[in-house]
This record gives structure tokens, C-alpha cells and sequence, in this order.
């Protein structure tokens, strides 16, 4: 249950900074630059959060400091941000969900993927020093 609770508090601060970033980066980053330097321009913004909520979180809810943990931790929220994405391209966006999985074949897609892994990687990361102490 800590683990779901640190996912749940690691997918709200990151997932509430992208949803932030978001519009700006749709309506009017991208019709200025285009959709890959987009979400190049907002990368550093989502990165700087991963990094802030990836130690602050499992600090403040004293999460087990284990590679599991941490794993876990990030995975989970992983899987959450993927549900949140889908339901606001599908609900918010109305983005049909093949046009939402075809995006990853594009170099902004990639980029976002790339950003993904990250995400889920995060904890484990930076939290290598609490795990070793």
C-alpha cells in the first residue's frame, strides 16, 4: 500500500504539471514551432518535476528505501499516467485512441515516450544515495 500511495502522490504532482503545460504547448507552442519542438520545449519543465517528486515523495511518505520501492513507485505511475492520458485525449481531446497510439511513431511521440520512461525510472534513480545509506 505505501508503494500505490507514493504512485498515486509521484503521478499527481508530475501529471499536474503536464496538464498545466499542455494547453500551452498545443495552443501555442505548436502551431508556432511545430509538435516536436513543442514538446522539446516543454521536456526541461516535466523533467525539473520528475526530479522534484521523485525525491520529495518517497521522502515524505517514508517509503522503504529499496530498488523494488522505488520501482514500484515509478511503474505505478506509470500506469496512471497512461490511463490519464488516454482519458483526456478520448474525453477532453476526442482523439480516437489508434490516432493517439500512432502519434508515438512520430519524432514529438518519441520524444514523449523518451519522457515516459524517465518518468517510471525516476525514483530509482535519484534515490540510488537512500538506498545505499
Amino acid at each position: 500500500m505505501p508503494i500505490l500511495k507514493a504512485a498515486l502522490s509521484y503521478f499527481a504532482i508530475v501529471f499536474t504539471v503536464g496538464f498545466l503545460c499542455g494547453p500551452i504547448r498545443i495552443l501555442m507552442l505548436e502551431p508556432m514551432f511545430g509538435p516536436t519542438a513543442a514538446v522539446l520545449f516543454e521536456a526541461p519543465i516535466l523533467l525539473m518535476a520528475m526530479l522534484y517528486a521523485a525525491r520529495f515523495v518517497p521522502r515524505r511518505l517514508r517509503l522503504t528505501p529499496t530498488s523494488a520501492a522505488h520501482l514500484g513507485m515509478g511503474f505505478a505511475a506509470l500506469m496512471l499516467v497512461l490511463l490519464a492520458d488516454l482519458g483526456v485525449g478520448v474525453l477532453v481531446r476526442h482523439l480516437a485512441f489508434a490516432a493517439m497510439v500512432a502519434n508515438f511513431g512520430t519524432p514529438a511521440g518519441r520524444i514523449y515516450a523518451a519522457l515516459l520512461l524517465l518518468f517510471a525510472l525516476m525514483p530509482w534513480l535519484v534515490n540510488r544515495r537512500a538506498r545505499s545509506a
